[in-house]
């Protein structure tokens, strides 16, 4: 740190890379906080058992504009709105919630899948349910305005971050994607292609009719909504050549509308911030990064410490770009109990952070008699800060944040501090006891006299 700031003052060192190689540092050195998100009213036995949602949290979802709101949605149906900037008065390490809305007429009637912040109007807020319906609801206070009912069981939604339509890409329990209006309540538009059930959808950052998809039959296709046959084409987990072929003119080019992604059903889709690449999941266990301008398989292998057999999305993290060097990005994975972070384009395995058990602090363990399982359900990352946030199917929300070198030295010298004024304290106590001991023997001698 010191002979960067040095370079910083000689002039060696730009401003923004000296941020970058910072931020590069502190994204590296991520642990477990111990905040927590209390939102049951049942944590006044113990610390270790307060919940955000007491059936688990499904997913959680950061404002993009403040960074200072986060959403969650749990198996309970519940709904529920935190402020991140304020703690609970009698704890600084417990966040209460803002709003929260349980399961009512109006509400969601069975567990939430999926929540997301609406693009272009801050504080509203989307969810899906199994209760086969989209809500757009409006903060302070909690309450629905729009209902979408799509007849079936819905995965997973989103919005893109440009298109200002409010045209929602919806994941069901149908073979094709669906495209619902919120400004009359109704799904509009159907994308036909996959033969399975689809399970994600992600809309590209830099163009704002193109769509990514990926269902149970194993492929990942990408959209034109402007199109009438709307499917550009679908990536090929075989082919490394991509539209370029041999030559670069297209030689040996495969067909564009053949092959699949993942061998088994492909649960998750997720673009690059600069829109060129995209990462799909999928339940044979495979991480897979692609050229989207090229349709190409990158090959990157991520090994095989991958965890994936959840039936509901399963979405990986990219690390905003601003954070680090280009082509530097880390991706967080929720694999299973932990979260595994790789470098995005070597695929290389840099850390695995480890989820504690909520009543031991250990993975595994029970509490209260009850097996609760700490499977990470869904990652968010808190804009303007190094902050990760993830959310856990035994009901808890944990914040990862940073714990530098420079942290353990401040943490060594207060514990020392502490140690020397503990050691100060007994010294006087020893020492009031020695004069009470004394006091007391000569008063027993002189009774004796």
């Amino acid at each position: 740190m010191n002979s960067l700031l040095f370079q910083r003052e000689l002039g060696d060192l730009a401003p923004q890379a000296f941020q970058r190689l910072e931020t590069t540092r502190l994204l590296h050195s991520l642990e477990f906080t111990g905040t927590k998100f209390d939102g049951t009213a049942r944590a006044s036995d113990t610390d270790n058992d307060i919940l955000a949602h007491s059936a688990g949290v499904n997913s959680i979802a950061i404002d993009g504009h403040e960074g200072k709101y986060l959403v969650s949605g749990g198996a309970d149906s519940s709904v529920s709105l935190w402020n991140l900037e304020d703690r609970c008065e009698f704890d600084i390490t417990v966040h209460m919630p803002y709003d929260t809305l349980h399961k009512t007429s109006k509400a969601h009637r069975l567990g939430i899948t999926h929540v997301s912040w609406h693009s272009s109007e801050p504080g509203a807020v989307l969810t899906s349910s199994y209760d086969h319906t989209l809500k757009l609801y409006h903060s302070d206070p909690l309450r629905a305005v729009t209902t979408v009912d799509l007849d079936q069981v819905v995965y997973s939604h989103s919005m893109s971050p440009i298109d200002r339509q409010r045209l929602v890409a919806v994941a069901s329990h149908q073979q094709m994607v669906r495209l619902a209006d919120l400004r009359t309540g109704f799904a509009i538009h159907g994308l036909p292609g996959h033969t399975g059930f689809v399970l994600s959808t992600a809309w590209s950052p830099k163009q704002e009719h193109i769509l990514a998809s990926s269902g149970t039959d194993g492929t990942v296709r990408i959209w034109d909504i402007r199109r009438a046959s709307g499917c550009l084409g679908v990536l090929d987990m075989d082919d490394s050549l991509g539209v370029l072929g041999l030559d670069g003119l297209g030689d040996g080019a495969r067909n564009r509308y053949v092959g699949r992604a993942h061998s088994e059903a492909a649960n998750g889709v997720v673009w690059s911030e600069d829109g060129r690449y995209l990462v799909s999941t999928g339940h044979d266990e495979r991480v897979r990064v692609w050229d989207v301008i090229t349709g190409t398989n990158t090959l990157i292998n991520f090994g095989p410490t991958i965890k994936n057999q959840l039936a509901s999305q399963v979405l990986p993290l990219i690390s905003p770009d601003i954070l680090t060097a280009p082509s530097k990005q880390l991706l967080f994975y929720p694999s299973d109990k932990e979260i595994l972070v790789f470098q995005m384009f070597d695929g290389k395995l840099l850390r695995r952070l480890k989820t504690p058990h909520i009543s031991t602090g250990t993975v595994g363990g029970t509490s209260r008699g009850r097996n609760l399982q700490n499977r990470t359900k869904c990652l968010a990352w808190r804009p303007h800060e190094v902050e990760l946030y993830s959310a856990h199917s035994d009901g808890t929300i944990r914040v990862w944040a940073p714990h530098t070198v420079e942290d353990e030295l401040v943490e060594e010298e207060e514990r020392e501090e502490a140690e020397h004024e503990e050691s100060i304290r007994k010294r006087k106590r020893d020492a009031l006891e020695e004069i009470y001991q004394d006091f007391t023997s000569k008063r027993h001698m002189t009774y004796l006299e």
